[in-house]
């Protein structure tokens, strides 16, 4: 069975100081148009005038904040495939510690001659996965404590 592959084509943009200004000034006017009109459209070279979706104007929205802050932005494709060093390194666990994740089953992965390779995607999942694993077992924790009687919730003056 073949398999697809993403091509990667990441990029990291980094803005220039006029860059930076000319992102403020579109996106100070892109949010005061969007105020008044609720809507944000775009125009092409040949005078279409398209209305953009929320979610592609929320990832733009984000990119071009980003740069307005002068802050480089790397776009990645959710699909991209990524060896089992990146996969580590974005988990910021060891690789072998990632290897096991993986051939326990923990999260898909697949072979590309004798390498592992885990999509983006699949990995973002587990994240989120595991990030509300550790919110249940930290709440179920305060749960029992509370009802042992370990741990007293006490209310500071002004904190509700």
């Amino acid at each position: 069975m073949p398999t697809t592959q993403t091509t990667r084509h990441d990029k990291t943009y980094v803005p220039s100081p006029d860059e930076i200004a000319q992102a403020k000034q579109l996106f100070d006017q892109l949010e005061h148009d969007l105020a008044e009109t609720g809507k944000t459209l775009l125009t092409s070279p040949s005078g279409q005038i398209m209305e953009l979706p929320p979610t592609l104007f929320d990832a733009l929205h984000f990119v071009g904040a980003n740069l307005a802050a002068g802050n480089g932005v790397t776009i990645v494709p959710r699909a991209t495939k990524l060896t089992t060093q990146e996969a580590a390194d974005f988990l910021n666990i060891s690789r072998p510690t990632l290897v096991k994740l993986l051939e326990s089953g923990a999260m898909p992965f697949e072979m590309v001659g004798r390498h592992r390779r885990v999509t983006l995607d699949d990995l973002l999942n587990y994240q989120e996965k595991e990030q509300a694993r550790r919110r249940t077992v930290l709440a179920q924790a305060a749960r029992n404590n509370q009802e042992s009687g370990m741990l007293a919730l006490t209310i500071m003056p002004g904190v509700e």
